[in-house]
């Protein structure tokens, strides 16, 4: 089967840090089936031991999460990492633009996330694939 999304023939890898399960497992199923590798983490603390391993082209970060919340998760990662991925802020906040500001993300989901602008934006702000 050919994926047509994505970059030469396969998608970014993408990360996603999310505490909600049917939110992280709905991201998961339509992320890969537009051809994505997607790993999912359900706090911040399991999403940087991830990303620290997995170095993927894109993270999909929830700001309100037990453990480790979004703002604290984007501190200790760009510490930790040479080469940060690009992250996209996913929040039901009422300005989700100035979460993401906060944190310097290169992007913003509102919630409920609408699958048009979830695919648009991961075109847009992923890395290409390496």
């Amino acid at each position: 089967m050919k994926v047509e999304h994505g970059h030469n023939g396969h998608g970014s890898s993408v990360l996603v840090i999310e505490d909600d399960p049917d939110m992280r497992g709905l991201l998961v199923l339509m992320l890969e089936d537009r051809g994505h590798q997607v790993l999912a983490a359900c706090d911040g603390r399991e999403g940087l031991d991830i990303a620290e391993r997995s170095k993927p082209d894109l993270i999909l970060l929830d700001m309100k999460m037990p453990v480790m919340d979004g703002w604290e998760f984007a501190r200790r990662y760009r510490e930790e990492e040479r080469d940060p991925s690009p992250i996209v802020v996913m929040t039901a906040a009422e300005d989700p633009r100035t979460r993401a500001e906060e944190i310097g993300a290169a992007g913003w989901l509102g919630k409920p996330v609408e699958l048009d602008v979830l695919y648009d934006t991961v075109k847009q702000v992923a890395r290409p694939a390496r």
